[in-house]
C-alpha cells in the first residue's frame, strides 16, 4: 500500500518556496493517482491490510498539520476527483495559531529589511524571493530541534528582528475542521503543539497525543482513530516507547514519514509514507515505482 503525504496546497505557485504544492499541480497528480491506484480511505485500507483483503495497487492520501488551504484548495480538488483523504491536525494551532516553521517563513517573507540581523541565529541578506526562501530554510534547520517553548521564543525573536507582523489565518479554524469532517474526509490526530516526541518527556508526549485527539473529537463529534507522528522520522523524531503509547491509547493505526510502502506484516503503528516531488508524469511515476519497490524491512523502531 502506498500512502501519500502532503502538507499544503497553495492556490498559486509561491516564488519564495517554488517546491510547495499548488492547485494546478495537485489536480494533475490526482488524475494520475486515479489512473494508477485504488485510492481508499486510510482507515479502510488499514483494516483490509490487517485482514489480508487489500486490493492490488492500494493507496491512501494524507495531509499533515491542519492548514486552512486543506479545506479551501485541496478538499474541492479531492471531491472533484472523487478521492478520499485523511487530514492529520495539530489541534493547538487551530483558530489563529501558526506552525513555528511558517512563523519563520512569514517573518522572512514580510520583512521590509534588506538585511536580517538576529541576535542568536545569524545575519542574512534578503534579496528577492529565492534568497528569502533560502534564509527561511536555514533558520528552520537551526531551530527545528529546540524544545517547543524555546522554539516559539526563537520564532518571536526572528519576527522582531525582521520587523514582521505574522499572519493568523494559515491554519484551519475549529469550524473548518468540522466542515472537512462533514464533507466526508477523515480527521486524524497529530498532537497538540507538534513537538518532536523524542525530545520531550514520555508523560508530556502522552498528554500531547491524548489531548490533541480529545480536542479533535470534541470538534468533529466523532472518534479519532488515526495518528501521525510529528516530523515522523523513526528513531529520531519518535521512538519505540511512543509507538507503545499510541497503541495503548487505542488508536487503530499511525503513520510515519519513513519512505516506502506497507505490505502484509507491516506494523500498522508505523506505516510508511512517500510523495514524489517531480512535476512530469514520467518522472513522477518512475520515482513512485522505485518507492514501491523499496523493501518493507523490519519494524522501524
Amino acid at each position: 500500500m502506498q500512502i501519500f503525504i502532503w502538507h499544503r496546497v497553495l492556490q498559486d505557485p509561491d516564488p519564495m518556496i517554488p517546491g510547495e504544492m499548488h492547485a494546478a499541480m495537485f489536480a494533475q497528480i490526482l488524475k494520475w493517482l486515479r489512473r494508477w491506484f485504488n485510492v481508499l480511505p486510510l482507515e479502510a485500507a488499514v483494516a483490509q491490510l490487517a485482514a489480508g483483503t487489500l486490493p492490488a495497487r492500494a493507496a491512501a492520501i494524507t495531509f499533515d498539520d491542519g492548514y486552512a488551504d486543506n479545506l479551501t484548495v485541496a478538499a474541492p480538488l479531492l471531491r472533484s476527483a472523487g478521492l478520499p483523504a485523511t487530514f492529520f491536525v495539530a489541534s493547538g494551532y487551530l483558530d489563529g495559531g501558526r506552525m513555528w516553521n511558517d512563523g519563520l517563513i512569514e517573518a522572512v517573507r514580510r520583512s521590509p529589511l534588506d538585511v536580517l540581523d538576529t541576535t542568536q541565529w545569524g545575519r542574512f541578506e534578503l534579496n528577492g524571493p529565492a534568497q528569502r526562501g533560502s534564509v527561511a530554510l536555514q533558520l528552520i534547520d537551526k531551530i527545528k530541534y529546540l524544545e517547543p517553548a524555546a522554539r516559539e521564543a526563537a520564532v518571536a525573536e526572528v519576527a522582531r528582528a525582521a520587523g514582521s507582523t505574522l499572519p493568523t489565518d494559515l491554519m484551519m479554524t475549529s469550524r473548518q475542521v468540522a466542515e472537512l469532517h462533514r464533507q466526508g474526509f477523515t480527521i486524524g490526530a497529530h498532537t497538540v503543539s507538534h513537538p518532536i516526541l523524542a525530545r520531550i518527556s514520555l508523560s508530556a508526549a502522552a498528554d500531547e497525543i491524548a489531548n490533541g485527539r480529545a480536542a479533535l473529537e470534541q470538534i468533529t463529534g466523532a472518534p479519532v482513530t488515526l495518528f501521525a507522528y510529528p516530523n515522523g522520522k523513526p528513531g529520531r523524531d519518535y521512538l519505540a516507547e511512543h509507538v507503545a503509547l499510541v497503541r495503548k491509547q487505542g488508536f487503530a493505526a499511525a503513520v510515519s514519514t519513513a519512505w516506502g510502502a506497507s505490505g502484509p506484516g507491516a506494523d500498522v503503528f508505523q506505516l510508511r509514507r512517500f510523495s514524489p516531488w517531480d512535476t512530469t508524469r514520467l518522472r513522477y511515476g518512475l520515482r513512485l515505482a522505485r518507492n514501491l519497490l523499496r523493501p518493507e524491512g523490519e519494524p522501524l523502531v
